[in-house]
């Protein structure tokens, strides 16, 4: 048979209740501790000489749908040590039942905390509200700061990634534990000598993963140079993506040959297509002016001085990333040309009809879209000479070369197998990247030199020369068990919290939030 519920079971432990009533919307309890003596807190000694009672009033948990007002009659008493400082002093509770100078209860402080690690400001005090705990925004706020951050185990496998405070303009730096799986800490920059100052103080660490940036490198091999450095093996996957993205724009130029696209009729050129083929013709001559230099035997820094150019724009021009003639990008037409065709075969010439007709189909570009291509149509029907052929972009013709045959339209393979049997060494190229992938996916360190001898003498050469200097961290990448992904969802997850708090959540308030909910 259950026990008969005692009105003490409904307060904090160590009080007696003396008298409850209803108080309007609220109910109040009137509570007096259940032991005789006290400790001072200034010398410790226990006392039982009463001086003087007083009345403390505080909020607790809930009750029946009500909030509840604790009256605490509190005591004060005499100290009897001589040496004490205090001659009176207020009785203290225990720090997990009331805490000095505190107008909540310990538990109910505790639900308050995890309210503001939870949600926030706003958020918690409108569902506190609801659960009958009336708490403004601001000492949510400050109850989530004054008690900051749980200490944490000292780690040995860390990630250490940056993230934005503001893209392109500010960034600050997270560190997990990989092991734990939660966020140690946050700085606030990505400046090495931070990242060092940090790292310093751990001198246990062993094995950091970290990305291909020199940065966080730099930092890990002067404060820990036993530890083992961990290149992140999706960048390594990012990167080498990019490496074949980037042998493909220096071989646009022998792409548009292969495919019959390197003749341009300017009388075929639509209005935008005829800026861009102005655009490109300056580009050129500036082009030579700085390629010239450089066979004369100039330095970048020499060829910037006299030209006035960046030193990335020089550089670019040399590695040949700027011969395109197109900017072009996937257009928004793809998927509807065969459509295009048909409909045009069938003598529907009028642009804005064919485009009321595609938005019935779920096409959201503009008219002039639609109506650009007619034009272009248009023109190469009555020209005498060859119509104008399109080159896919750069980012495109990549795609289209390393996706499944398959996957490609009649047209896309026709172009492909144009373009592996004009461009032989973009072929290589991407067989080199697809073996490198295949190397971190398979985990085979053995493969990784002959990779190298195979990749220094390709069009990815640079990406081989940067998988060199960063040899250690990419083997132990290959070889170890631990990445960066990890970090990175820890990323994802502060970016949720600092959105829910409108981007303007100090570092404290960040750490505390991601770091305590951890």
């Amino acid at each position: 048979m259950g026990q008969s519920l005692r009105p003490s079971s409904l307060v904090p432990r160590g009080f007696v209740v003396d008298a409850a009533i209803n108080e309007g919307e609220a109910t109040l309890i009137t509570v007096r501790p259940s032991y005789t003596s006290s400790s001072c807190p200034g010398c410790g000694t226990r006392s039982e000489r009463i001086h003087s009672r007083y009345r403390r009033r505080l909020a607790d948990l809930p009750i029946a749908g009500k909030p509840v007002h604790l009256v605490v009659v509190a005591r004060r008493f005499h100290c009897a040590a001589v040496l004490c400082g205090r001659r009176i002093f207020a009785e203290r509770f225990d720090k997990d039942v009331l805490a000095p100078w505190a107008r909540r209860t310990a538990r109910l402080d505790h639900i308050v905390h995890h309210l503001g690690l939870a949600l926030g400001g706003r958020p918690a005090a409108s569902f506190a509200r609801r659960l009958m705990l009336p708490v403004s925004n601001d000492t949510l706020l400050r109850v989530v700061r004054r008690r900051g951050s749980p200490r944490f185990i000292p780690p040995t496998v860390i990630g250490i990634d940056d993230w934005a405070w503001r893209r392109n303009q500010r960034y600050g730096t997270i560190i997990c534990d990989l092991e734990r799986r939660k966020t140690i800490a946050l700085l606030p920059d990505r400046e090495p000598a931070t990242a060092q100052a940090w790292l310093s103080d751990q001198p246990q660490i062993d094995i950091v993963a970290r990305d291909r940036g020199g940065g966080y490198a730099l930092a890990a091999a002067k404060a820990l140079p036993r530890a083992t450095q961990v290149a992140d093996r999706w960048h390594l996957m990012e990167n080498a993506s990019h490496a074949f993205l980037d042998a493909v724009r220096k071989s646009m130029r022998q792409i548009r040959t292969a495919i019959g696209a390197a003749t341009i009729n300017p009388d075929l050129l639509t209005a935008a297509e005829r800026i861009q083929y102005e655009g490109y013709l300056r580009r050129e001559d500036t082009n030579a002016a700085i390629l010239g230099l450089a066979k004369g035997g100039a330095t970048i820094k020499e060829i910037v001085r006299r030209t006035g150019y960046s030193r990335g724009f020089v550089r670019r021009v040399l590695r040949g990333q700027r011969s395109d003639v197109f900017r072009v990008r996937e257009s928004s037409l793809e998927l509807y040309l065969p459509w295009l065709d048909a409909q045009w075969a069938a003598g529907q010439r009028n642009g804005a009809e064919l485009w009321r007709q595609l938005k019935s189909q779920g096409f959201r570009g503009c008219r002039r879209v639609v109506t650009e291509w007619a034009t272009r149509r248009r023109k190469a029907e009555k020209m005498d000479g060859d119509a104008l052929s399109r080159a896919p972009s750069a980012r495109t013709i990549a795609r289209l070369m390393t996706i499944g045959r398959d996957d490609l339209s009649k047209s896309e393979s026709v172009a492909v197998a144009a373009i592996e049997g004009g461009v032989p060494l973009l072929v290589e190229a991407r067989e080199t990247i697809a073996a490198f992938q295949a190397m971190i996916r398979k985990k085979s360190l053995a493969d990784l030199e002959p990779w190298l001898e195979r990749a220094r003498s390709s069009l990815v050469a640079s990406f081989a020369n940067g998988v060199v200097r960063d040899r250690a961290a990419v083997s132990a990448a290959i070889a170890s068990p631990w990445s960066n992904g990890q970090t990175e969802g820890q990323i994802t997850k502060l970016k949720l919290v600092k959105r829910q708090m409108y981007g303007r959540g100090k570092l404290d308030l960040l750490q505390a939030r991601v770091i305590g909910a951890g």
